[in-house]
């Protein structure tokens, strides 16, 4: 779970699900691009960009002065196999719970 702390800190947060949101529809897009399609500044889509690449979810890829981000999924698909684990471990625990409740 440690290594998911960046990974879900940084989707908590609506706006920087929309950016991922934003990458995921387009496959890449500059900082202004992305805050054109925001109610933010550009300077604050950049700062939601920074958590996002600090969680491992973006690429960046330089084209002349412009820098283009991508979404990564390897974070997201190593979170989902994680959250599949608790959640069976959780099933299984509910289920034992509920034949206790049942046979008690």
């Amino acid at each position: 779970m440690p290594e998911h702390v960046d990974l879900f800190a940084a989707l908590g947060d609506p706006t920087r699900r929309q950016v991922l949101n934003i990458l995921a529809a387009r496959g890449e897009a500059s900082a202004t691009v992305i805050a054109s399609q925001l109610p933010v500044s550009r300077p604050a889509v950049v700062k939601h960009l920074g958590v996002l690449d600090r969680a491992g979810l973006l690429e960046e890829r330089r084209q002349g002065r412009e820098v283009l981000f991508s979404v990564r999924p390897e974070p997201l698909e190593s979170a989902s196999h994680w959250l599949a684990a608790v959640a069976s471990e959780w099933d299984r625990r509910l289920a034992a719970l509920k034949r206790l409740a049942e046979d008690g």
